[in-house]
Parts: structure tokens; sequence; C-alpha cells
């Protein structure tokens, strides 16, 4: 077989999973009669979940009393595969910073959800990326709050310890959107989930769920980072501190009454998206180890201890795929490099399994887009083996110092071992995968 169709098979069977077009439609609420349902939504998901929820709807008959507004990266409405929402307005924002579209978007958001009177049912369709993709700042500007962005990125957070921030500083994250959309009869959230545990305030920053956080552990995140920040001179400035240490920045509860009404649904997973991988894996003649769907740490040392796993599987003769999900972590060292955290596990992979013959392995987003600048023309991940390393030497390549340099992205372009598969219209966060061949 070939080792790297058979890496995008089963990287294909978890992005497939996930997508709309399958488990959106079963959710949908009927339209309240006589009355109005208003849909909104943010994600990387977002341009094909208006695409399946208007033909839902189209079929009904009902489409005259559906409105709305969605918003997908830039760029993903026009590679939207098949028929493209129409009736539902499309308005496009910057991922993985915010930018003047995203602002543009929060508001269109906002005034939809309060726009929703008596009788009326609000409908969040919800996936990762509208974190950033909503972009409302409370307390501090624009500018601020997308520098803020950026350093967290680099900062080696992982999203959970980002978006209690990021719902801190923001007039429609942490359940105040729900707030926003107080006099509907009902609102409805369906959710994509990207994050490792489907904490639904931790997806897209949790506009219409209570926020457990408080201003204190946001204070305390920032504090902790800061240093990492400040080495990329992505430093947090005083303002932050301020709008932080503002009481009224603090979040809705649970218990709050803003709540009553609202219901939330998570309608993909990591964890699914895992198992039809690891059916096709199966299929295809290899013992699974499944190493769950929530991982998380610094991309190399996770790296290194899957590596070790799949030596040893080796040494035991075994035919094996290791698979994981869940989101890690980049502490960026180099501000020129490129590339996202996938293609930094593979690089770092790929120097732990050097000349061991029989490993190969796929790490990649099941977005669609790894790192960079959200652009569709960015990589999803990368492919390694064995050989890759060595491979790379020959045309005097180190990727001892690339990996140093956080330029994963250089090494694989070089090699031509990138994943370039576009936007695939969902997100349930990484998917990594080692085969074991020991006859290899």
């Amino acid at each position: 077989m070939d080792k790297r169709q058979v890496l995008l098979d089963l990287y294909e069977a978890a992005v497939h999973a996930a997508h709309p077009d399958g488990c959106l439609p079963d959710h949908l609420p009927p339209v309240p009669t006589g009355r109005r349902l208003v849909v909104v939504g943010a994600g990387k998901a977002a341009a094909a979940m208006a695409a399946s929820a208007e033909a839902h709807y189209a079929r009904l008959g009902v489409l005259d009393r559906v409105s709305g507004c969605l918003t997908p990266p830039h760029g993903y409405a026009a590679v939207l595969p098949g028929v493209r929402p129409r009736h539902l307005e499309i308005l496009e924002g910057s991922h993985p910073a915010p930018d003047a579209a995203s602002e543009r978007a929060a508001a269109r958001a906002m005034a939809l959800a309060a726009s929703a009177g008596p009788g009326d049912q609000v409908l969040v369709l919800l996936s990762g990326g509208a974190s950033a993709l909503w972009a409302a700042p409370s307390g501090i500007d624009l500018a601020t709050k997308t520098r803020l962005t950026r350093g967290l990125l680099k900062s080696g957070a992982d999203i959970h310890e980002m978006n209690i921030v990021r719902r801190h500083l923001s007039r429609i994250k942490g359940g105040r959107l729900a707030a926003a959309a107080s006099r509907a009869n009902r609102i409805l959230t369906l959710a994509i989930s990207d994050v490792p545990g489907d904490d639904p305030a931790t997806i897209g920053s949790g506009p219409t769920v209570p926020d457990p956080s408080t201003l204190a552990e946001a204070l305390a995140v920032l504090e902790r980072l800061a240093p990492r920040m400040a080495a990329l001179d992505l430093g947090p400035p005083p303002e932050v501190y301020a709008a932080l240490a503002d009481p009224s920045n603090e979040t809705p509860k649970p218990g709050h009454p803003t709540f009553a009404a609202a219901e939330y649904r998570i309608i993909a997973t990591p964890r699914a998206a895992l198992d039809q991988a690891a059916a096709a894996a199966r299929d295809r003649g290899y013992r699974v180890v499944d190493l769950g769907d929530a991982v998380t740490g610094e991309a190399r040392e996770v790296a290194a201890a899957h590596a070790r796993l799949a030596l040893e599987a080796k040494a035991r003769g075994e035919r094996t795929a290791i698979l994981s999900g869940g989101e890690l972590e980049v502490t960026v060292r180099n501000r020129t490099g490129r590339g996202g955290r996938s293609q930094e596990y593979a690089l770092a992979l790929a120097l732990a399994i050097e000349g061991v013959p029989g490993l190969s392995a796929i790490a990649a987003d099941t977005d669609g887009i790894d790192g960079g600048d959200g652009h569709v023309t960015d990589p999803a991940g990368a492919i390694c083996g064995s050989g890759t390393v060595a491979e790379a030497r020959a045309r005097h390549i180190d990727a001892t110092t690339c990996l140093d340099n956080n330029d994963a992205r250089t090494f694989f372009e070089a090699l031509g071992s990138l994943v370039v598969r576009g936007p695939t219209h969902t997100n349930v966060n990484d998917f990594r995968a080692i085969l074991v061949d020991p006859d290899a």
C-alpha cells in the first residue's frame, strides 16, 4: 500500500465525520409558527453550516421566515463546494487574529440577536475559530485586541487559557450574545467542537453559555504568559490590565437569568472524528492504539513521546496505527519561522524516528489550515517518515535547525511533504496518525 495515501485516507475519514452536511440537518429546529428564526454563527464551518441550513429550510418551504448572517474566515465562501448560501448572509472575518471585518461581523450578529422578539427563535451555529471571527472588544480597541491575540497564540497558551482572557475582553463572548437575544422565545446553539473536553465555554469563547471563569483568573493567565509575549515584542499594554481589573467586564455566571431560555448541543466532536479514523485503520489491517481526542502539550515534546510508542511497537513487531487528537501548543522562539503546531509535531517526530524503517506519520489540522496567516492556500499539516530527515540532509537542509527556528513549513515545503488540502469547512481540532509496519 502507498503509506502516504493511507495516511491521507485516515485524515479524510476524520474530517468527513464532522462535516456539517452530515451532522447538522437532524438538529435544525422548526421555524416558530407565524414567527421568525434568526440565524447567526461563526467559525471555520460557518459557510458550510449556512449552506446546509439554508437548503434544509428551503426544502421545508419556510425560508421566507428565516434570516441571518454567518461568519467564516476570509476566502472560505469562495471555495465552498456545491450550492453556496444565497439567502443567509455571509460576512467574512479574519482568523487567527481578528480584523475590522471581524468587528463588523460581531456587531451584525449582536444586532440580529437583539432584533429577535417574543415568539422568535435565535439559532446560533458555532464552530472553532469563532473567537477571532467575532471581535467586539470591551475596554480595549481592536488594534490592542489583535495584538493581544497574536501574543497569546505565540506564547504557548492552550485554548482554554486563551479564551478565559478573550471572554473577559469582549461584548459578545462569555454569554453576552445570549444576553443580546434575551427577548427571543428560545436560543439554540448547535456547535462543532474543536477543543479538548468539548467545553461549551471554550468553543468560540462561549457566546451563549455562562462563564465559570473570573476576571481574576483571566488576569492570572495573562500575568503568567506576559514574559513570553514580551520576548516576542507582543507584551500586553497597560489598557489590557486595566480592562481585566474593571468589574464591568465580568461575564454572566451559571444561574444567570440570561440563560433560562438557552439550549446548547454539540453536534460533532473530535472523539467521533477519531473513531472514524480508527475504523478506517482497522479496515486496513492495523491494530489501533487510540491516545484520545484531548492530547495537549508542547508539540515537540508530544512528538517525542509518541515516537517512543511507535518505536516500542516496531520492536514488538506489531502492525500498529497510533492515533491522537487534541490541540498542541507551540512556544515560538523565532519570529521569522513558518509553520503551525501540526507541522512542528511532524518535524520533531521525523527527527525522533530517523533511520528506523517502517514508520510513517501524518499530522494535520481538521480545518485544513495549520498555522500561517489563515489563508485558504496554507497547508493543513505534513507527512513524514523514517527517511524524511535523511532526504532533507541530502538537499542540505538541517532538520534540527528548522525545528529550533520554528520553521517546519520551510522544511516540508522543500521536500514536497506538506498536506495542502484547503478549507475542509469543519473543525474538530488536530489529527495525528503514526503507522508502524514491521515488515517494511
